[in-house]
């Protein structure tokens, strides 16, 4: 089950609403424990023993880390639940990368090669694992107090509404809302406005460009013109914003309804003037989760030059494996993370020289490149589109409709025009909580057009799942 079905949108989600304000307080965070696992278990049902063990034995594992007074036994009980979470994501996520890159190896030596059952990933591994270290580690560090309660320490990992693609929600970031917390009228209201955002972003927009960047992609890299594996990347580029900044604005906007305040996962990125200020505007949270968790703790920007850059580099390598078990995105992350250290060397300066619109530019282009490593299936398919881009060759094209030219015209419009003073106050106006009566109600207009708008094409267009949901 995915935000935009038919399913979620006039059935799950209304009878989960309904039944949420009409319980009691005291009620609340089991009503939304109990939905949370019908929704995980409807999309992985054959992992749900596995996902409620290891979320007991966690809440187990820091409460025994917490009541240790002694040092060493802390330390023990905090490597006990690492070694618990990373092993559980690492046999099965990587456990396929890791057997297929041996017996390329043993292939290579002329020795036999490993037999063994495929194993299949769980849907939103990689994000709840992170939101169970958060809370050991943020446990162990005395930045919040445990939870007292197992369903509500069970409730911080399976809420539904960010459970399978994030945003990824920091333990002391969220804490006191998990015990205590009100859904008013306004925070109903913004959190549907937020909703439909998403939507709108995911259903019009992301999905009608898939379109197009999946029959690029699907194509012959080695015959098709230089034109259309550009269009192919460009649409691509805009389908993965839109489609994972969409299923962010959903996440944060069914938070808001039931009384939470999630992190800001996006802030409007490709506008972005150097690599460095890209990540601080995409995938805000996972940004926040490595400098906290693994860069901070590395020695961050504390130590030599050198060490800083190494620092970096291993952040954002391990960042590309953790998008995904392959060699293309282990380069994605070394790319981004090379570039990161050019900026402290000296782009950041050039950057700065050129001037705003050159260094967005630039920017978006480099970008743009790095994508191709994340959406080629192989590093060799990578090779090929890239002398695609290239080569300036004429070939093979793609049929691509008025419809896609028109939405990636909007998809242009919407991820640049808060460059400019007028399009980021315009922009603002869908976010913000206070607007005057008039504004209040063109943007309730607006947003009930956009629903139906999204629901007809729901009602017309096959089933298109999330980018980020095979992490």
């Amino acid at each position: 089950m995915v935000f935009s079905s038919i399913e979620f949108l006039f059935y799950f989600l209304p009878v989960v609403l309904l039944i949420y304000y009409l319980v009691p307080k005291v009620a609340k965070n089991l009503v939304l424990l109990v939905a949370s696992l019908i929704f995980y278990a409807w999309g992985a049902p054959d992992f749900f023993l596995i996902f409620i063990v290891s979320m007991l034995c966690n809440f187990l594992i820091t409460k025994k880390m917490h009541n240790a007074e002694e040092a060493k036994p802390r330390k023990r009980w905090l490597a006990l639940s690492l070694v618990l979470n990373i092993g559980l994501l690492a046999y099965f996520k990587y456990m396929n990368f890791f057997v297929d890159n041996l017996n390329a190896l043993l292939s290579l030596s002329h020795h036999a090669t490993l037999h063994f059952a495929r194993v299949a990933l769980p849907i939103g591994i990689s994000f709840f694992t992170f939101q169970s270290i958060s809370y050991t580690v943020d446990v162990y560090r005395k930045v919040s107090e445990p939870l007292r309660r197992w369903y509500d320490y069970m409730l911080y990992i399976s809420l539904f509404p960010q459970l399978i693609a994030g945003p990824i929600i920091r333990y002391n970031t969220i804490a006191e809302q998990l015990v205590d917390r009100t859904s008013t009228m306004e925070d109903r209201v913004a959190g549907f406005r937020r909703f439909v955002i998403g939507l709108s972003k995911k259903v019009l927009i992301a999905n009608t460009l898939a379109i197009l960047a999946d029959e690029v992609f699907a194509m012959d890299y080695h015959t098709m013109s230089t034109g259309t594996a550009w269009m192919g990347i460009i649409a691509y580029t805009f389908q993965i914003y839109f489609d994972f900044s969409g299923y962010s604005d959903m996440a944060i906007g069914i938070g808001r309804m039931l009384g939470f305040r999630f992190s800001e996962n996006f802030n409007v990125p490709y506008i972005s003037q150097s690599i460095s200020e890209f990540w601080r505007r995409w995938h805000m949270t996972l940004g926040g989760f490595m400098k906290e968790y693994l860069y901070i703790p590395l020695g961050g920007n504390r130590v030599s030059k050198g060490r800083t850059y190494f620092n970096l580099w291993i952040v954002f390598l391990i960042s590309g494996l953790w998008h995904g078990a392959s060699w293309t995105f282990v380069l994605w992350g070394v790319f981004h993370g090379t570039f990161l250290i050019l900026d402290r060397l000296f782009m950041l300066d050039f950057l700065k020289k050129i001037g705003r619109f050159p260094a967005i530019i630039l920017t978006f282009f480099i970008v743009v490149l790095g994508w191709v490593l994340f959406r080629a299936e192989t590093v060799s398919g990578a090779i090929d589109f890239y002398q695609a881009l290239f080569t300036f060759r004429s070939g093979a094209t793609a049929a691509i409709s008025l419809q896609c030219y028109l939405f990636l015209a909007l998809a242009f419009l919407f991820a640049f025009i808060p460059v400019l003073k007028f399009g980021d106050k315009w922009m603002n106006l869908f976010y913000n909580d206070t607007h005057s009566k008039t504004v209040t109600i063109v943007l309730f207009i607006v947003t009930m057009v956009l629903f139906f708008l999204s629901v007809g094409s729901l009602a017309v267009t096959d089933f298109n799942p999330f980018i980020y949901f095979r992490f």
